[in-house]
């Protein structure tokens, strides 16, 4: 099955941007950032469950990927919360076709965004 996208929401330097509703969180087909730029990419996670849950950001490949050998990067997301994390490593995690990949543990609900930083501040 095809993952599911989460576009960008792109951050102004020396603006506000409104928060945006983010993408449910798909456990079944995971996420997919199109056209990544890892290095300026922080993920915002929501989790409406009762539990903790843990969130995948998936090795990439090599190339272009050169250190994907480091394996994947995990994290928590703890019940009724929300996290922010990020920047990541191109280096590690960009596929070759352009793309990072996001795995969802099943029974995690809530939202994901990915906000990508403005260059050069």
């Amino acid at each position: 099955m095809a993952r599911t996208a989460v576009p960008y929401t792109n951050l102004t330097a020396n603006a506000a941007t409104a928060a945006p509703a983010g993408t449910a969180l798909d456990a079944t087909n995971d996420h997919v950032i199109a056209a990544a730029i890892p290095e300026r990419t922080v993920l915002y996670v929501t989790n409406s469950d009762n539990s903790p849950h843990t969130v995948t950001i998936k090795a990439g490949t090599n190339p272009p990927a050169i250190a994907a050998g480091q394996g994947d990067l995990t994290f928590v997301v703890g019940a009724e919360s929300a996290v922010y994390f990020g920047p990541f490593e191109s280096g590690r995690f960009l596929r070759n076709d352009g793309t990072v990949h996001i795995d969802i543990e099943s029974g995690h609900t809530g939202v994901i965004t990915a906000l990508l930083l403005p260059r050069g501040i």
